[in-house]
């Protein structure tokens, strides 16, 4: 699968030292879902949660139909972000963003995120995250607010939001 020049956010060629971005396909599911794995190791759960639950993460090519996978890649695939665009203009769900532990800090799960802004931004108001406790502040650094819970039997009940929506009366 070729490169695909996602850009960077603010509409300039992409720069992102170490490594770059672009579309996943079917051949990538194995090392996608290598990297969902070791993400999920590392999360805040007994071995047996994680075992019983990691087939629920797991990427198939089913998924590919109604999802766009972006993953990120040195000489191989070290991050991953999943989209799942909305049936209406309520703006995107970000399914999944998974960086290798390796590569944490080093701006990958970040130049992912910008990234999959830049997608939701061409289908609909801003992008929803449904994010485990260890990734709140990370979100919330990217500008994400939580959202209040509606429905009480949420599984998620750590919902934010971004609005992406370009104000342009302010422009006048």
């Amino acid at each position: 699968m070729s490169i695909v020049s996602l850009g960077s956010p603010d509409g300039s060629a992409a720069a992102s030292p170490g490594f770059h971005l672009r579309k996943a396909g079917p051949a990538d599911l194995p090392a996608v879902n290598t990297i969902v794995e070791r993400a999920i190791a590392t999360w805040n759960s007994s071995a047996r949660v994680l075992r019983l639950s990691l087939p629920l993460y797991r990427y198939t090519e089913l998924d590919l139909a109604h999802l766009e996978l972006l993953v990120a890649e040195t000489s191989e695939v070290i991050g991953v972000a999943a989209l799942e665009m909305t049936a209406d203009d309520s703006g995107v769900l970000l399914h999944g963003l998974y960086v290798d532990p390796q590569q944490r800090r080093l701006g990958v799960g970040t130049r992912l995120l910008q990234a999959a802004e830049q997608i939701a931004r061409r289908h609909g108001r801003g992008m929803r995250v449904r994010a485990r406790p260890e990734a709140m502040a990370f979100f919330e650094a990217n500008g994400y607010r939580r959202m209040p819970q509606i429905d009480l039997g949420d599984a998620y009940p750590r919902l934010l939001w971004k609005s992406l929506v370009v104000d342009d009366s302010s422009a006048a």
